[in-house]
């Protein structure tokens, strides 16, 4: 069982960065894949980013690659979405969630792969 507390969102005009974070509670985050999705208003739940359980593996919706870089540290039970250059239609409620995949080591990029989630966070930006 884990417990995720999404937490960095806020108010920002376009062009600048947030760093958002998910502390995870519970044992084994290590065996955890992790990912950020987004909801807008009347809009489906999408992936951002996502990593695999050892962080050797990542992926990038099209719309933040070069934007947008997902970490984790196991130390800490967390982890981050450092945004960078932010442009109005990144506005959107994020949320991060978990699935214990170890050993296997594939990143998961749909929200029906996972089977915990944060509260979210609300990301607003403006032009």
């Amino acid at each position: 069982q884990v417990t995720l507390v999404d937490s960095g969102g806020g108010l920002a005009q376009a062009g600048d960065s947030l760093r958002l974070s998910c502390v995870a509670s519970g044992r084994a985050f290590s065996s955890y894949a992790m990912g950020w999705f987004r909801q807008g208003p009347g809009k489906e739940r999408d992936v951002v980013a996502a990593i695999n359980w050892s962080g050797g593996s990542t992926y990038y919706a099209d719309s933040v690659k070069g934007r947008f870089t997902i970490s984790r540290s196991d130390a800490t039970n967390t982890v981050y979405l450092q945004m960078n250059s932010l442009k109005p239609e990144d506005t959107a409620v994020y949320y991060c969630a978990a699935d214990r995949t170890y050993p296997d080591s594939s990143v998961l990029t749909t929200a029906a792969m996972y089977d915990y989630w944060g509260q979210g966070t609300q990301v607003t930006v403006s032009s």
